[in-house]
């Protein structure tokens, strides 16, 4: 099983990036799925999850920025980062889950200039 992450960058405040986190030896569609985000010196944070039947959780920092989608033909889920800020800078990880199994992509770096 193995999760792979990408599309991480450098992007000047007010910028975009999109997240894409491919699956293999497993089917995304039967997992609830998210990003989370580690900043330097902070704990990870889920950022976005969107569970199997479709409804979407999102911190309240990103609300109204970002966006997670789910692709079930190509198993891949993405997140759409608009808007961004320099505190949105962050190693992203994507994560899916279900039940007890928990699997995890490799982290994808997101720098934000001001």
């Amino acid at each position: 099983v193995q999760l792979q992450a990408s599309g991480g960058g450098l992007v000047q405040s007010g910028g975009s990036l999109r997240l894409s986190c491919a699956g293999s030896g497993l089917t995304l569609d039967n997992y609830a799925i998210g990003w989370f985000r580690q900043a330097p010196g902070k704990e990870r944070e889920l950022v976005a999850r969107i569970w199997s039947g479709g409804s979407t959780n999102y911190v309240d920092s990103v609300k109204g920025r970002f966006t997670i989608s789910r692709d079930n033909a190509k198993n891949t889920m993405s997140l759409q980062m608009n808007s961004l800020k320099p505190e949105d800078t962050a190693v992203y990880y994507c994560n899916a889950m279900y039940g007890v199994e928990r699997y995890w992509g490799q982290g994808t770096l997101v720098t934000v200039s001001s």
